[in-house]
């Protein structure tokens, strides 16, 4: 999609992503989530979603799909962290769009979560990350989710992001295979144009 295309569609809908916005806010306010130490998590949400407004024309395939893809930049983690259930998801991406596009933003919802597990690789294990691959737009999201981390763990000089910068450094290239789809369906794709951010961020990581 043409990015002028995709920025006055994201204009069009703005009301609606700014409602998406806010009940995403409240869900992780509610259980009382915050980002980094004392971020409220829509802190977090913000960056994911910029990413994708910044990178979003990369993988659009319609129209109808821009809703869907700024629902899961800002509802990725509610699974995980907000409890809510995948049918609560669901409910809430059908007060802003029909239900084919409700079903695409589920599923993007869905495939980001992380599995059960005790450690960090249990629960972004093989079955996770095939779960993205096969869930339109999903790659691209978590790309998202990962500029906006690396971006935030950069930004800091505290103990605990230096920490992660170093980790998500020694992850990156299983990271990148992981999300990387055999599908040549642009929904699929993960542009090198956002992977170029996580570069300036990190340096190299081969």
């Amino acid at each position: 999609m043409e990015k002028e295309n995709f920025r006055t569609i994201l204009l069009k809908n703005a009301a609606q992503i700014e409602e998406i916005r806010q009940v995403a806010y409240e869900l992780h306010k509610n259980v009382n989530q915050t980002y980094g130490t004392t971020l409220p998590y829509g802190y977090h949400l913000d960056m994911v979603a910029n990413v994708v407004r910044q990178f979003g024309h990369l993988v659009c395939a319609r129209e109808a799909d821009v809703l869907p893809m700024m629902f899961g930049a800002f509802f990725h983690d509610t699974i995980e962290d907000a409890r809510q259930s995948y049918n609560d998801v669901k409910k809430a991406a059908l007060r802003y769009m029909d239900e084919q596009q409700a079903l695409v933003a589920v599923e993007i919802v869905y495939a980001l979560t992380n599995d059960k597990g005790r450690t960090r690789a249990e629960r972004a294990g093989e079955r996770y990350y095939a779960g993205i691959r096969e869930t339109p737009y999903a790659p691209f999201v978590k790309l998202c989710d990962r500029v906006a981390n690396v971006v935030f763990s950069c930004s800091q000089l505290d103990e605990s992001n230096q920490r992660m910068k170093d980790i998500y450094r020694r992850e990156m290239p299983h990271f990148l295979s992981s999300i990387q789809s055999d599908n040549s369906d642009a929904r699929f794709a993960v542009p090198s144009e956002t992977i170029a951010v996580l570069s300036e961020q990190l340096g190299s990581w081969a």
